[in-house]
């Protein structure tokens, strides 16, 4: 099971962002970088002032790596409206 970010609609999580005690994963999103539990609880970032922050500088992936060769960041911000409507 994979799990979305809600910042940048990466579909490759592997953990939940918070456990069921709302404890972060600390995991690091590989295409837009967000650390949750850093980013957003020490950072202070939302994640709507992280994703503008993110495509202002150009939407770089933040493992390049791991990029999808026919990558569309227009589809991809479309998989937030999921979480949304979760």
């Amino acid at each position: 099971m994979t799990y979305i970010c809600p910042v940048c609609g990466y579909d490759g999580l592997e953990e939940p962002l918070y456990d069921e005690d709302g404890d972060p994963s600390y995991e690091i999103c590989s295409c837009c970088g967000f650390e949750y539990g850093f980013d957003d609880l020490d950072q202070e970032y939302s994640f709507e002032q992280y994703r503008r922050k993110w495509i202002e500088q150009g939407a770089s992936w933040f493992s390049d790596y791991l990029k999808p060769s026919k990558w569309s960041l227009k589809k991809q911000l479309e998989n937030i409206n999921v979480i949304m409507e979760e």
